[in-house]
């Protein structure tokens, strides 16, 4: 064989096992869709609410409001795990029933979450730590998630401390 068709070879075969792997990653990607669209299935079954842009863009995960979140949370009738991913040092009042597991340890300390099933609220300091733990926890293979758009911070249980200077 000479060196021009042993060349030739090695580029066919070079692009076959780039088909291959982005065959691979398609294949990934559809079991992924498939799994998502099964669990908004089940959630519109059982009435639960999910977000328009979940269905339409494929979202794995809810964006609720925290006036939404506090009505589930004061509800008896609905199972639901709340995950507290604020920092160690947040000063704020936290959930008394909130699992806290901060977003640096979540990746190491998701299988503390005892249902894959049961809602799960995420809640942060101001939302924003709580999306990254929705992405992660997707990824883990959660798909019943809530982010609770701008946490604590618009928490409607929330004590609000007096404006400086306001008379007590």
């Amino acid at each position: 064989m000479d060196l021009k068709s042993f060349q030739m070879l090695e580029f066919i075969n070079s692009r076959l096992n780039n088909i291959e792997k982005n065959i691979s990653r398609i294949d990934e990607k559809l079991d992924f869709s498939i799994t998502l669209q099964r669990n908004h299935l089940v959630r519109v079954k059982n009435g639960e609410e999910i977000d328009d842009s979940m269905i339409l863009m494929g979202r794995p995960y809810n964006d609720i409001t925290p006036q939404r979140a506090w009505s589930i949370y004061n509800n008896p009738n609905i199972d639901f795990f709340v995950l507290d991913v604020t920092t160690r040092t947040f000063k704020g009042n936290r959930l008394d029933e909130a699992v806290h597991i901060p977003m640096e340890e979540l990746h190491i300390r998701f299988s503390e979450i005892p249902s894959k099933t049961v809602p799960i609220l995420v809640i942060s300091e101001n939302g924003l730590r709580s999306i990254q733990a929705c992405e992660l926890l997707v990824k883990k293979g959660f798909f019943n998630i809530n982010n609770i758009s701008g946490g604590y911070e618009f928490w409607p249980g929330k004590e609000k401390s007096p404006e400086p200077g306001a008379d007590l």
